[in-house]
């Protein structure tokens, strides 16, 4: 059991945790970000610019700084096309957008907002822009997607999707970045900007139905026959996030047997159990996060949740409850590319350094190639723009596919359709995909596999990403030797910001988080869950060493 385990986890959020929004919102408005501190600047991480309003790491100026910076971009870049915002349930969401709005419009960028005012989740952006850019060489699209993901109830977070519909690459949020920090600098002088209510009223605001258009192409990527036809009984619960009002048009519009757990939509996210860390954050993988959903696993054939902005997917089997990310991936890897029959053969399989190492055996059982890359789902982007990828996921439960054509569907992570998959292969296997997970292993081998997160501060994760495979002095992990260590990618020869090592059974990654004050330690074991323990307690060791150094 992992120390750090907070003796709230999985209990209902105490009254005394949640956040006072309308003081979290007067700090947004009230709050000037301090340049000069590390903490409070720009600072795009794996996905996008995250932080609290309390901490004035998010507020207002911050925004508008990464909105005018985002234009100049576009300017430079000769984007000209329409810019797609959405908005998640974060209460810093909403001012956040109507900040955002005030500077496009004062700079001449057609805007496309949801149509009534609907939370948009991630995988619509992106499908949005996709939409637009299609047989189109110029004039192209892209993308703002205000959240902070799965984040606590007081953070704030946007991030930018250029015409790829992806997450931006590093290039482009290191350009936005400094760019913002220079406006943050000069106090804003250079941001262009008009008042809320007249940049609303512009013509240069249109509206678009992100919801309607969504759900209906889902038929080109989902086989809704094979499930509406086998009377699966699913369950959903949106966690109060973007998607909460997608689901019913979904069932209504195919035909399923799809309960809503709740559609309740509240900015302290009160109704949520407490994650490992004593805090409220809206992790469909985490078994404390997931207690509402894991208690009504016997009552459906399957049952699945996303986060907040509903770019990542949490499945709950009646065979075995909530499966770990890693568990449910391996799963996909192996039903996708033996049923998508026009999917090219020379479709590839994308994981990230931290995924399970199942993945890569079901690769290469399956004939095809392994394409691995850093933490970031922007590693994928291309190859599913292209159809390169068929698959592409990461270990945080992040995944996206090709359609049944073999086109691109998203280029940035979807939870919706993940979860809609689990049905998928239930109704056509007439198994579970904890079952299905228990033939993988059955076949391959079972991997133990657990991540130890812990707090760091800035210079502490600095370090860490630093380590380089000539600091690590050990030949043997967990009384095996070492066969490889990575500070780069195989995939991409891209840099991992941490370490990998390998041992013929196991291996353990060391890296800082992207979008938090924690790093964390993957650990996976192909002989035994000591043998595991025995991999993160070395890999911890090494990992003291260098924070001390």
């Amino acid at each position: 059991m992992n120390p750090n385990v907070d003796a709230r986890a999985g209990k209902p959020a105490p009254q005394a945790m949640l956040v006072d929004v309308p003081k979290l919102l007067d700090a947004y408005a009230e709050l000037r970000p301090d340049p000069t501190e590390p903490a409070q600047r720009v600072s795009f991480g794996t996905s996008g610019h995250r932080g609290c309003s309390f901490e004035a790491s998010f507020n207002e100026w911050h925004v508008l700084a990464i909105t005018q910076a985002i234009c100049d971009y576009r300017r430079q870049k000769h984007i000209t096309g329409p810019l797609y915002i959405g908005i998640d349930t974060h209460a810093l969401s909403q001012p956040a957008f109507e900040s955002a709005l005030e500077v496009l419009v004062a700079n001449e960028v057609a805007v496309a907002i949801s149509a009534g005012g609907e939370y948009t989740p991630t995988p619509a952006v992106s499908h949005a822009i996709l939409t637009y850019n299609r047989n189109r060489l110029d004039g192209l699209a892209d993308g703002i997607v205000v959240t902070p993901s799965h984040n606590p109830p007081t953070d704030g977070g946007f991030k930018y999707n250029p015409p790829n519909g992806g997450p931006a690459e590093t290039d482009v949020t290191s350009w936005i970045q400094q760019r913002a920090n220079a406006l943050l600098e000069s106090r804003l002088d250079g941001v262009k900007r008009m008042s809320y209510p007249q940049a609303r009223r512009s013509s240069l605001v249109q509206e678009y139905d992100f919801l309607g258009r969504y759900v209906e192409d889902l038929k080109n990527i989902i086989d809704f026959n094979v499930i509406r036809s086998s009377g699966v009984r699913m369950a959903v619960d949106p966690l109060g996030g973007a998607g909460v009002h997608y689901w019913q048009p979904i069932a209504q519009r195919y035909g399923i047997d799809l309960s809503i757990v709740s559609d309740s939509v509240d900015p302290t996210f009160g109704f949520m159990t407490v994650d490992w860390d004593g805090k409220i954050r809206m992790d469909p993988s985490s078994q404390y996060a997931m207690q509402r959903l894991i208690g009504l696993k016997d009552r459906y054939d399957v049952a699945f949740a996303c986060d907040t902005d509903h770019d990542r997917h949490g499945v709950v089997a009646r065979s075995v409850g909530l499966m770990p990310s890693n568990h449910y991936l391996s799963v996909m890897v192996d039903y996708l590319f033996r049923h998508r029959p026009q999917w090219t053969d020379k479709a590839s399989v994308g994981k990230t350094v931290v995924s399970s190492s199942l993945i890569d055996r079901v690769t290469e059982r399956l004939g095809r190639r392994l394409y691995e890359v850093p933490v970031g789902f922007k590693w994928f982007a291309d190859g599913l723009f292209n159809g390169v990828l068929g698959f592409g996921c990461e270990e945080s439960a992040g995944a996206s596919m090709l359609r049944h054509d073999g086109k691109v569907w998203t280029t940035d992570k979807d939870g919706i359709v993940p979860a809609l998959l689990a049905a998928e292969m239930t109704a056509r296997m007439g198994k579970d995909p904890g079952e299905l997970y228990a033939d993988l292993t059955g076949a391959l081998g079972k991997p133990y596999s657990s991540r130890v997160d812990a707090a760091a501060n800035a210079q502490q994760k600095a370090r860490l990403a630093k380590l380089s495979p000539e600091q690590l002095q050990s030949k043997e992990l967990a009384g095996e030797k070492i066969v490889g260590v990575l500070d780069r990618a195989p995939g991409n020869n891209a840099p991992i910001g941490g370490i990998k090592v390998m041992a013929e059974n196991g291996w353990f990654a060391a890296r800082p988080s992207g979008t938090e004050e924690i790093y964390k330690i993957y650990g996976e074991s192909f002989r035994s869950e000591e043998h595991l323990q025995a991999i993160l307690q070395e890999a911890q060791g090494i990992v003291d060493a260098a924070l001390a150094g």
